[in-house]
């Protein structure tokens, strides 16, 4: 059995604010990119693309504490569109 040391205790707490590649596929059960997409837009979650073309999720989306402005699920509207102007 390995030994436990302080430094591989704290290895373990630090997380990356983003999931892993390897997250990605398990969350999504897909191994390309494109497909991961298209299953993180099904899915509903807040991900992000990189210059790669990789879905990035940021961990706040799966555990819950994910936080948006009260204003998200309002769709803009130019003025001349609007009932208001």
């Amino acid at each position: 059995m390995p030994k436990r040391t302080e430094q591989n205790t704290q290895d373990k707490l630090i997380m990356s604010i983003f999931l892993d590649q390897s997250d990605v596929a398990i969350l999504t059960g897909k191994k390309l990119k494109s497909q991961q997409v298209d299953v993180l837009r099904r899915m509903g979650i807040v991900f992000y693309v990189n210059a790669s073309g990789h879905p990035v999720v940021p961990r706040s989306a799966i555990d819950g504490s994910n936080k948006f402005p009260s204003n998200i699920d309002v769709p803009w509207v130019p003025r001349v569109l609007s009932k208001h102007g």
